[in-house]
């Protein structure tokens, strides 16, 4: 990971930080390059500024295609990691969507120009509290962030088109399946803690889900429950 480079939040920096439209700019022709190749996930990633999902401390890394710490002990998924979960959920205007692991809120901002509403989960009652701050900030009124149990799903607002996972499970439960619509997209990494975990594509057709695998990856595991502080 590359060092942290000082300077303003925008305009020409002490040091030479890049205005942060062209640092946009440039974060999305580097994931051109990596093959993210959907031309609306692309406008959304340039669209939404990294930075307001990170700690001061972090904002010279905004643009860099890593992961980074946030609160509660989590972290920010590499903006490639969002571009290529985001692309291969296939996204319409009329797509409702379950996110499950709000995090810092960044992924479900992306997703946010994408699709019609997004209802996004956490464990974390700061994170969602801070995600909220966020999406507020940046007048996406087609976003909801709530604290509850990710396991158990949001049942009152489904089903959904799309649901997609930020943290790995060891099996898919019921209540995501319950709640997705036939020939929805439900996406999640599968495996066991420590481990390398497979990034699967799971649809919903006459009642069956079929796989996809598409990318390993190692990430967390999703947590039960709430957290009663943070």
């Amino acid at each position: 990971m590359a060092g942290q480079r000082p300077g303003g939040e925008s305009g020409e920096g002490p040091v030479g930080l890049p205005d942060e439209a062209e640092a946009r700019a440039a974060l999305t022709l580097a994931l051109r390059q990596r093959g993210v190749g959907a031309r609306d996930v692309l406008t959304a990633i340039e669209r939404v500024p990294r930075r307001l999902f990170l700690s001061a401390r972090h904002h010279g890394l905004a643009y860099e295609d890593t992961s980074l710490p946030i609160e509660c002990g989590q972290s920010i998924s590499a903006p490639s990691l969002v571009a290529f979960a985001v692309q291969s959920l296939g996204l319409s205007k009329d797509h409702a969507v379950l996110e499950i692991g709000t995090g810092s809120g960044y992924q479900a901002a992306v997703m946010a120009h994408l699709a019609a509403r997004i209802e996004t989960l956490d464990r974390f009652a700061t994170l969602k509290d801070l995600a909220a701050r966020r999406f507020a900030a940046l007048k996406l009124e087609n976003v909801k962030a709530r604290q509850a149990d990710g396991f158990d799903g949001l049942k009152q607002k489904g089903p959904f088109d799309r649901i997609i996972v930020t943290a790995a499970v060891e099996t898919i439960p019921d209540s995501w399946v319950q709640q997705l619509k036939p020939g929805g997209y439900l996406l999640a990494p599968v495996g066991s803690s420590k481990q390398v975990q497979s990034l699967i594509r799971f649809q919903k057709a006459d009642g069956v889900m079929t796989a996809e695998t598409l990318m390993s990856l190692r990430t967390v595991m999703l947590q039960p429950g709430v957290a009663k502080m943070l």
